[in-house]
């Protein structure tokens, strides 16, 4: 587990364009991935960034990692609080809904539909893509969208866009601590 894989698959949240984003790596056991993940926090906390492990199996890690205020922002609104209502978050702490995230995420191969929020996809799409069982969309990108396609490509382009910068960026020595956003 590397900076550049961190850099890789989250250059969005690190840049403050986007609530999240999950990778799944190999790792030579759970300790060590502890350990980079420990690591990888004393340097994004202080700028509003967490990474957390969510599942660990057969020698692969899923990493959650997310920008604490924008996740909070996110979940504030009426119409997220009652579509995760639906999957048992109400009434929790952050910490609490991280933890029954990272329980299903255990429990099962398949990604629950909720997580959807928790990488910042908007909630039409996330209810569309539950409602159509992930088919009919009008793009594929970072999610399946159903609603402002227009709005999405621009978005994954954005993202591309910031992805290859910081890949960039990060190969030619720019650490970790300046490629992250502080918000």
């Amino acid at each position: 587990m590397s900076e550049s894989l961190l850099v890789t698959y989250c250059a969005p949240t690190l840049a403050g364009l986007k609530t999240g984003n999950l990778f799944n790596c190999s790792c030579t056991g759970r300790r060590q991935a502890e350990e980079t993940v420990r690591q990888w926090n004393r340097t994004l906390n202080p700028k509003g960034v967490y990474a957390v492990i969510m599942r660990c199996r057969e020698g692969r890690v899923l990493i959650y990692v997310y920008r604490k205020a924008k996740l909070l922002h996110d979940f504030s609104g009426l119409e997220a609080r009652r579509f995760l209502k639906k999957f048992g978050y109400e009434g929790k702490s952050l910490p609490e809904m991280l933890k029954l995230l990272s329980q299903r995420l255990c429990e099962s191969d398949a990604f629950p539909h909720e997580i959807g929020l928790f990488l910042g996809y908007p909630i039409e799409d996330v209810k569309d893509f539950i409602k159509h069982g992930g088919k009919n969309c009008k793009l594929a990108g970072t999610w399946k969208v159903y609603h402002d396609e227009q709005n999405a490509q621009k978005t994954f382009c954005k993202f591309k866009k910031c992805t290859d910068l910081y890949c960039q960026m990060l190969g030619k020595g720019t650490p970790l601590r300046r490629l992250t956003v502080a918000g």
